[in-house]
């Protein structure tokens, strides 16, 4: 592999514009070269302000895939199309990001995390919230034990009024669902890390759709379109794992309620619990006393820490480029992502019909 990445981005819009591109250009051993999208113009404006003259600016991705030159493919589009334009790209010899969830479906997912076996070709899944520094600090007291065995947590993603009403958020068909694959998927990602278990045995859930239909409604982003409002805009799953452990995923963008937490994760354990409610927070007891601490996370010193100021993205983007270059394991390995959209799936499969849905 060569000491410089050339990676083209499928897909153009608001999450390559603010967050893959920025990020990309920052690092020395990146070349950005291609750009695709629909939408052909955005192709070019992200090739005017991120490539060069020798830059690709194309409307299908194949152009980008048939470029022998090109290394790495950022999977920037609507759910509906990341197992295929991922698993085209791997095929093609490309390494593959690819944008949260890993894909609309669970055997989509499945399907990807095949092709990534069968190429030998590294793929990740977007999931940006694990670099913050509060998820980074946390991870590690589980990795060390700290928190003993985890065996309940709660996954938060609550908004009180802020439905995107933009792109595609709301189209049941390109998107595969609403809140739950949109914001709950950061946080039962993060839940599931910090616990270190990817085995569910029984997931129930339920969904709602309650608020969509409201005209004019207050919201942060503007009111939504209740015609356009195809998917649900609240859904809640427990899940029980086969270790015994419960995990509680909420997920909304439109509940009313004061408490509100996205991509956070609360934890107990048998030593020890921690929160990521207003900060990360940690308790426990100690010489039979209770105790409660505050982490300041002000002053660096984490894992990643490289020195100069980073936002969590910057930290994905430069940690996925490592990861290839030093054929080494992504952060976000392509099975943990896998069970993720696989539990999403059983929560809506299981509000459809009423019933547990059962793991093998």
């Amino acid at each position: 592999m060569a000491e410089t990445l050339r990676i083209g981005i499928v897909g153009c819009g608001g999450i390559a514009n603010g967050k893959h591109l920025p990020s990309l250009s920052k690092l020395k051993n990146v070349k950005l070269v291609g750009f695709c999208d629909i939408v052909e113009e955005r192709a070019e404006k992200a090739k005017k302000e991120y490539g060069d003259a020798k830059s690709v600016a194309c409307k299908d991705y194949r152009v980008l895939l048939d470029d022998k030159k090109i290394d790495v493919i950022h999977v920037c589009t609507p759910n509906s199309s990341h197992a295929d334009i991922a698993i085209a790209a791997m095929e093609a010899g490309k390494h593959v990001l690819s944008e949260k969830p890993m894909a609309k479906t669970a055997a989509d997912a499945r399907r990807m995390v095949e092709a990534a076996k069968k190429t030998k070709r590294k793929l990740t899944v977007g999931y940006n919230n694990r670099y913050r520094a509060d998820s980074w600090y946390l991870h590690q007291l589980c990795e060390r034990g700290d928190l003993g065995e985890i065996y309940t947590a709660k996954a938060h993603a609550i908004r009180r009024r802020a439905v995107p009403t933009w792109g595609v958020f709301l189209d049941e068909e390109q998107q595969g669902g609403g809140p739950l694959i949109d914001i709950g998927t950061h946080a039962l990602d993060l839940t599931l890390w910090m616990m270190n278990n990817y085995e569910p045995q029984t997931v129930v859930g339920s969904v709602y759709r309650k608020l969509a239909d409201t005209e004019n409604a207050a919201n942060a982003f503007g009111s939504w379109d209740p015609k356009k409002f195809t998917v649900e805009d609240s859904a809640f799953g427990f899940i029980t794992m086969k270790s015994g452990a419960t995990v509680f995923l909420e997920s909304s963008w439109a509940l009313n309620t004061l408490q509100v937490d996205e991509a956070k994760c609360t934890l107990c354990g048998t030593k020890a619990g921690a929160d990521m409610i207003g900060g990360l927070r940690v308790n426990g007891e100690q010489f039979s006393r209770l105790w409660e601490t505050k982490v300041d996370l002000g002053a660096g010193g984490v894992a990643f820490y490289s020195g100069r100021a980073e936002s969590d993205s910057d930290i994905e983007a430069r940690l996925w480029v490592d990861a290839i270059l030093n054929d080494t394991d992504p952060v976000v390995l392509p099975e943990q992502a896998c069970v993720v959209s696989e539990i999403l799936e059983a929560i809506y499969t299981s509000a459809r019909t009423g019933k547990a849905v059962q793991f093998k």
